[in-house]
């Protein structure tokens, strides 16, 4: 049973694309205020698992609860009553480049809330503000650069307030530099928001310099093999593809 510091609970989930296994017998809980990671070698399912976690795609077998719920087994109108705690960020943005940017981000408002148009002008300003992007409401995707276009994509994502935010590889395309800054900004959100952030990534800094949970997926046995915090991973698990993992770039930093 999950204790009062558990915010999602995966039991049991199996994940699959028709005959095709992608993973099997998932069991990770993920606390409130975390940066849970979501990490494994190329193939072995992180972004499948992703869809999984923000209602795309049904398990084979499994649920996954929040705070307690279980989503794959409620009501469709629960599910979607769920799904508007979630705020979801994917690699490329995922802005609609006809819009500007205050647009994007207040297209859910304008969806889901009762908002006058003053208010959501006023949210979404402020939404900007805490991502960096104060005074670039009537910019349209094409005319930022690519680290602004995911700050701009997390402003969307926190539009309507999320407790959980969820990332499909944040960095990726990105400079060190311009990950640096977009991983010190997620710490500032789930510090100053309280919000849950769970990230699909394979950048070690990212890693080892925001996560505080994680889960280790494997392509071969088709299964987690670790979960905990990545840095005690790194240093003391057992399992050697694990620790093998996440020491690939010491060495390198080492000569």
């Amino acid at each position: 049973m999950p204790d009062s510091h558990s915010q999602i609970v995966v039991e049991n989930l199996t994940l699959a694309y028709g005959d095709f296994l992608i993973q099997k017998n998932l069991n990770f809980t993920i606390n409130r205020g975390d940066v849970f990671i979501i990490m494994g070698g190329s193939g072995c399912g992180k972004s499948t698992l992703l869809k999984s976690m923000i209602g795309l795609k049904s398990p084979d077998m499994g649920d996954i609860s929040y705070n307690g719920v279980p989503f794959w087994s409620s009501e469709h109108q629960q599910q979607e009553t769920m799904k508007r705690g979630f705020g979801t960020t994917f690699q490329a943005g995922a802005l609609w480049s006809s819009m500007t940017l205050a647009e994007n981000i207040g297209l859910a408002l304008r969806q889901y809330t009762d908002l006058s148009h003053t208010a959501i002008r006023d949210v979404v300003a402020y939404k900007l503000m805490l991502v960096g992007l104060a005074g670039f409401e009537d910019y349209y995707p094409n005319e930022i650069s690519g680290g602004m276009m995911k700050r701009a994509g997390l402003a969307r994502a926190m539009a309507l307030d999320p407790e959980i935010l969820f990332f499909d590889e944040p960095s990726a395309g990105l400079d060190p530099i311009s990950a640096k800054l977009l991983d010190d900004l997620i710490l500032e959100l789930r510090d100053s928001l309280g919000t849950t952030v769970v990230i699909v990534t394979h950048e070690l800094a990212s890693i080892f310099a925001i996560g505080n949970n994680s889960v280790f997926l494997d392509p071969v046995t088709k299964t987690q093999l670790a979960t905990g915090d990545p840095n005690d991973l790194r240093d003391n698990h057992e399992n050697l593809v694990v620790r093998n993992f996440l020491q690939r770039g010491m060495a390198e930093t080492t000569r």
